[in-house]
């Protein structure tokens, strides 16, 4: 099965940088950590997490995350709650600027979840990772809105599987989803021009193995979706 998972290929003075700096996707928010906070909580409602969960999602210090969602609180878009020594949060649905913004959230951070519900139940996969624009934007290169998503599948899925998984994000995402196939030999020798180009580039990493061999996200398996940076940044 599947796993939902957010892998980083930078360094750690890069990782600060693009926590603070304003999200490319939709410089509205304060902050890349601010973003991805209110997206994983006002897209899923019904989860509650602790501090420390979303630390340790995100892959940033504990203080810089209570920070922000001290902020957030504070203007009403999420409620805490302790749990002993754990400070839970989760979305505040009774605020009505939350909805909106939940809708705007989608928009701009919702692949990553789509992505993740349609193509989980894929059979003989090995990993599903978002590439091209969109991930260059969720990576914090500038440039235009994405108008499109590029999706590859490693492995050796049912092709009409893909395609519906791809058909149904797109109705879902109101954008063109365009699937790509490439074995996990492929993957892994890299002789193929189109899988060495999309190695070398930003991509993002929804969804891969777990240990039992079944696909889970990368939010399901502790962590964020895994993104891949190029090294030459």
């Amino acid at each position: 099965m599947l796993t939902t998972v957010l892998t980083l290929r930078i360094n750690h003075r890069y990782l600060r940088f693009m926590r603070s700096a304003a999200p490319a996707l939709l410089p509205v928010f304060r902050s890349q950590l601010q973003a991805d906070i209110l997206a994983a909580l006002l897209l899923n409602p019904e989860k509650e997490y602790s501090l420390t969960d979303l630390a340790a999602r995100f892959a940033t210090p504990l203080s810089t995350v209570h920070g922000e969602v001290k902020r957030l609180a504070v203007a009403g878009l999420l409620s805490r709650r302790h749990v002993g020594r754990s400070s839970m949060v989760r979305a505040n649905s009774s605020n009505r600027l939350v909805e909106p913004l939940a809708e705007l959230l989608f928009l701009s951070w919702g692949p990553l979840q789509v992505v993740a519900d349609e193509f989980l139940e894929l059979e003989r996969t090995e990993r599903v990772l978002i590439f091209g624009s969109w991930a260059a934007r969720y990576l914090q290169r500038p440039g235009p809105p994405p108008n499109d998503l590029d999706v590859l599948v490693v492995g050796q899925p049912a092709r009409g599987a893909v395609y519906d998984a791809a058909d149904r994000a797109q109705q879902r995402l109101g954008m063109p989803v365009n699937p790509l196939i490439r074995t996990g030999d492929a993957w892994r020798q890299a002789a193929d021009p189109l899988v060495r180009q999309i190695q070398s580039g930003p991509f993002v990493v929804v969804l891969v193995p777990d240990d039992n061999g079944t696909s889970v996200s990368a939010s399901a398996s502790g962590g964020p979706p895994a993104a891949r940076k190029p090294s030459d940044e």
